[in-house]
């Protein structure tokens, strides 16, 4: 029998890939444009406000992707309160709509107060999750690896909880295996490790720790060659996605071996 396909479904929306991209820090549109195809990504996350100023690094991003072949996931990145990151999310919608994508509902929500360490803010983040969601938006949260506020966020009907591994930007890698590990435990939505990958392998080890999918930017972008990193990236979300469903090894205190211990030769008595 062919295998059944392993698919992502987020809100009203299915995803073959695990592997979601963003737009910001590469070197050129030419090379984010490659660096996506590479990716095999199906959803691509773009600072609304980055957008509807013409930041540096942003003009032009629009016309850049083809969003026929992109979902379009807006985020709140620069808002600093529940307030700002509800008023940027409508925008958002727009934004979408824009792009050919009338029925797009989906937010990436960040509510950062702290410009240094760029940590969310999970009061915010909770108050604006909860009103987005009644206003009908497919909610998407960036939060700290908090267990108790990622199910918080799932019982007010967020799509999906998307805990950091480690500060964003910084390549760290997953700095709390406990919290990610009791959040992808408890989670009814999927999970998403957003912030800190810095090598495939790191997204590999989100992956074989279950999670249900992984969004990397400055990784890609910041790599000497992004369009390689971003499909290796691609290759280690599979291969990890691969490792988590056909169970690894338990681990064990002592050794136990391969090999049968039934029919061993014995040196001969004397």
């Amino acid at each position: 029998m062919p295998n059944t396909p392993d698919i992502l479904t987020i809100g009203n929306r299915s995803f073959n890939s695990r592997l979601f991209t963003g737009t910001g820090k590469y070197p050129s549109p030419e090379v984010m444009q490659k660096s996506l195809v590479k990716s095999g990504c199906e959803m691509v996350t773009v600072a609304i406000r980055r957008v509807q100023t013409q930041q540096l690094g942003h003009q032009g991003l629009m016309e850049a992707i083809d969003w026929n072949a992109f979902w379009m996931l807006p985020n709140t990145a620069g808002c600093s309160n529940a307030d700002e990151a509800i008023r940027v999310a409508k925008l958002g919608r727009e934004l979408a709509k824009v792009a050919g994508q009338i029925d797009n509902t989906f937010i990436k929500l960040e509510v950062i107060p702290d410009k240094r360490h760029l940590l969310p803010d999970p009061f915010g983040t909770l108050q604006a999750a909860e009103k987005l969601v009644k206003e009908g938006f497919t909610v998407l949260p960036y939060i700290n690896a908090e267990p108790l506020l990622a199910k918080r966020l799932e019982e007010v009907g967020c799509a999906t909880v998307m805990p950091l591994g480690s500060p964003i930007g910084s390549g760290q890698g997953l700095q709390n295996f406990a919290n990610i590990a009791l959040i992808i435990e408890n989670a009814n939505v999927p999970v998403v490790i957003d912030a800190g990958i810095g090598v495939p392998s790191e997204a590999c080890q989100a992956m074989e720790m279950g999670a249900d999918a992984v969004l990397v930017n400055s990784a890609i972008a910041m790599a000497g060659k992004p369009a390689e990193m971003a499909e290796a990236m691609a290759k280690a979300v599979e291969s990890g996605r691969q490792a988590f469903l056909a169970g690894r090894l338990p681990k064990r205190t002592q050794a136990s071996p391969s090999s049968p211990q039934t029919g061993l030769v014995h040196a001969k008595q004397e």
